[in-house]
């Protein structure tokens, strides 16, 4: 999915407009300015922003992400702060103090107490709050890592479980709860971490709520720059993320410029690949499950997806890209931008990308130190989709989507109502068409079709409460400095579909079918899918993008819901797609008859129902081409499944073609659409022969005045007679009628003496 990229018409870049990019962050920011500010944590566990001076906390929620929430603020004793984390449940407040004391801080009573370790024989590397049943939080140290369970009776922590290894640095994420151990040999500090040599045994120990899952250990590879001069890997260098519920470590090899894959198993860890870097500094973001590998020195980000076989990149290296506001008349706003006027003009005009003060939170974030700024990473889908050609690719990468699912969705019906209507190849359309209708299968089967979550809306004026009740979540924080550097670096996994904090670890028998390859062994270690309950909701097409027209944004009307799944219904196919290009083109139908074919198949393959009017327009492009020969055969082998909808186009098409009109008239019978079939008989005539098939299979639903019409039109008083008897014995009270009363009248006059002798 290699190619030119597209500019967006709404994106302004740091250095004028019209630069191209797949990825953006949009303007404003949050901002966390605290005078007084001792750094800034990110607590991945309850997704908070913090920011701690000598005698309070502040704390921005950053999920949902919005830049004018406002911060909660707790009281806390003076004193240094290295790390800072709250709980869980929102009660305590951890702080670490120095390397051998954490204390702990009751948000409601104010009381304290400390957790120390022995200074002469271990120092505490970091700590991190966990929803293990076995304890509530685990205290990372250069002796091992202690499980503790907190006691509210006594106001203490009491040790649960214990595990002892040498330890020089460590890598934890809540949504993986995958927390790895570095040791090894010719270790040194490194932004108060301790860093060690290119062959480490890592200790893998897994946190769910099943409790402890002991990992196997295993080495990172490192190429060798000379012969005595071994390349000592640092945290910063370590970056676990989760993609399609798949937990990966990213390994960054300097030496051989490569970013090494491992994926975790139950009896191994396996290597899944290498992607290429091209500067020496490499962060990692996770967006909608694409791979994001920004290369901050070259300043571009190359995009991957991981579900795919290939380590190819989806496009070409591209800049990241900042989305100014935009542009308003109105009096509200125009006096914003005059009471922020500097200070946007400044983020905007002198702001760097991947400048020295950015700091990447996996999955999506980058925190500006210098700026006391926090972005949030996007994808433009619509850029993404316009650089690459190979409309296949294109459609399944969308299909992924889950993020922007209704622009996804969009996207792919313009992208293949185009491709129609541009008369590619067949076989191309139909491999696009098998896209589609194969992810609308699978999104059927595991029940995530139509699938919708709220909307969630934060007010300018409130946030939820740190201290509030929260799920149960794991906290991994980073500690960055006045001067962007980070002093402790515990990268955070993304989560697929966005999930709750609550995600677990759990272990597979094989391979989902969101595998990476079919050679991968074991049991993997996956992330557990977000089990929030969803609730339908409906949504409308209000336009779609053709040919060359630019695509409208707002195609579907998004109120309280957001849909979760861009897979597209045979409905919408037709609706979107088959319909539209039916009204644009012009000429021999046979090029959309055989497109339309191939949906039919593929359709029939995965077991998909198809909407009838979908079969209506076949017939309508059979009959437009004369192709009545053809068509008999799609009625008779079962391709236009019987329909009245059908059934009715068939008689519509026939009127130039008995044998066509005589297919829809059985397809009547064959449904036991025995009123309909009366009806057709009448208006065609045969109203004789409508009376013996209605006193057949007892159909009342018929007017007796439509028979009478009929055969009073065909001048014929013998046939008047015969169906004016025929009602008079089989309908009782019909003498009474005024249908009766009228035609009894009528045939007097015709034959008054015939009558009379009749009747």
């Amino acid at each position: 999915m290699s190619g030119k990229a597209s500019s967006s018409q709404s994106s302004v870049g740091l250095n004028g407009s019209g630069a191209l990019s797949h990825v953006y962050i949009p303007y404003p920011p949050l901002r966390c300015c605290v005078p007084g500010s001792r750094g800034l944590f990110y607590d991945d566990g309850n997704k908070l922003l913090i920011s701690p001076k000598s005698d309070q906390v502040f704390s921005w929620k950053t999920a949902p992400f919005a830049p004018s929430v406002t911060p909660n603020c707790d009281s806390i004793s003076e004193g240094p702060i290295l790390s800072i984390r709250y709980s869980l449940d929102g009660k305590l407040i951890a702080i670490q103090r120095s390397t051998t004391e954490i204390q702990f801080w009751h948000r409601e009573s104010g009381q304290h107490f400390s957790e120390k370790c022995r200074p002469e024989a271990e120092s505490i590397l970091g700590f991190f709050w966990t929803d293990c049943p076995l304890g509530d939080i685990v205290i990372v140290k250069t002796s091992g890592w202690d499980l503790l369970a907190y006691k509210p009776e006594s106001k203490s922590l009491q040790l649960m479980e214990t595990r002892r290894l040498n330890v020089s640095w460590y890598v934890y994420t809540h949504e993986s709860r995958l927390l790895l151990l570095a040791s090894g040999m010719q270790c040194k500090t490194f932004n108060g971490f301790q860093l060690w040599s290119d062959k480490v045994a890592n200790s893998c120990a897994q946190l769910s709520s099943a409790g402890i899952i002991r990992l196997p250990k295993f080495e990172m590879a490192m190429a060798k720059s000379e012969a005595n001069n071994k390349p000592v890997l640092a945290v910063e260098d370590i970056f676990i993320v989760t993609v399609y519920g798949r937990i990966y470590c990213l390994q960054v090899d300097r030496v051989a410029m490569l970013l090494h894959l491992y994926r975790f198993y139950r009896d191994a860890v396996v290597q899944q690949g290498s992607l290429p870097i091209y500067s020496s500094k490499v962060a990692v973001s996770v967006v909608d499950n694409v791979l994001l590998v920004h290369q901050v020195d070259a300043k571009v980000v190359i995009l991957y997806d991981v579900f795919a076989d290939s380590r190819a990149p989806i496009s070409a290296p591209l800049p990241l890209l900042l989305r100014s506001f935009p542009r308003s008349n109105s009096s509200g706003f125009r006096a914003y931008r005059e009471g922020n006027e500097s200070s946007e003009s400044h983020v905007v005009n002198d702001h760097e990308v991947y400048g020295d003060n950015w700091t990447f939170l996996v999955p999506d974030l980058i925190c500006d130190v210098a700026n006391q700024f926090l972005w949030k990473i996007h994808l433009d889908l619509e850029a993404i989709s316009a650089s690459s050609s190979d409309v296949p690719s294109v459609l399944e990468f969308l299909q992924r989507r889950k993020l922007d699912a209704s622009k996804a969705k969009q996207l792919c019906l313009s992208i293949v109502c185009t491709a129609i209507l541009e008369h590619r190849p067949v076989t191309m359309v139909s491999r696009a068409i098998d896209v589609l209708v194969t992810s609308y299968a699978h999104s059927i089967k595991t029940g995530n079709h139509l699938k919708v979550i709220k909307s969630e809306k934060t007010s300018p004026s409130g946030v939820t409460h740190v201290g509030g009740p929260r799920s149960s979540a794991d906290v991994s924080a980073i500690r960055v400095d006045a001067l962007g550097k980070s002093i402790k670096h515990e990268s955070s996994a993304a989560g697929v579909d966005g999930g709750s904090p609550n995600k677990s670890l759990t272990f597979s028998n094989s391979d989902s079918d969101d595998s990476a390859s079919s050679g991968d062994r074991g049991k993997a270690v996956d992330a557990e899918p977000s089990g929030g309950e969803m609730q339908p909701s409906s949504f409308q097409f209000q336009h779609l993008g053709l040919g060359n027209n630019p695509l409208n944004a707002n195609a579907y009307e998004q109120q309280e819901s957001q849909l979760t799944s861009p897979a597209v219904s045979p409905d919408e196919i037709y609706r979107f797609i088959f319909a539209p290009a039916e009204e644009e083109m012009v000429g021999d139908p046979s090029y959309l008859v055989s497109i339309m074919v191939e949906f039919l198949r593929s359709a029939n393959l995965e077991k998909v129902k198809v909407h009838p009017n979908l079969y209506v327009l076949t017939i309508q492009l059979l009959a437009r081409g004369e192709r009545y020969a053809e068509l008999g055969l799609f009625v008779l082998n079962k391709i236009l499944e019987p329909s009245k909808e059908v059934a009715m186009q068939l008689l519509e098409s026939g009127r130039q073609n008995p044998q066509t009109r005589k297919l829809g008239l059985d397809m009547l019978r064959q449904l036991a659409l025995h009123h309909d079939y009366v009806l057709l008989l009448v208006q065609d005539g045969y109203y004789l022969e409508a009376l013996r098939y209605a006193r057949k299979y007892k159909v009342t639903t018929v007017r007796p005045s439509l028979f009478l019409e009929a055969a009073f039109a065909s001048n014929d008083w013998q046939h008047l007679a015969a169906v004016l008897r025929f009602f008079s014995d089989f309908i009782p009270g019909f003498r009474n009628t005024s249908d009766h009363s009228t035609y009894y009248r009528i045939l007097n006059e015709m034959n008054s003496s015939i009558a009379a002798s009749t009747f």
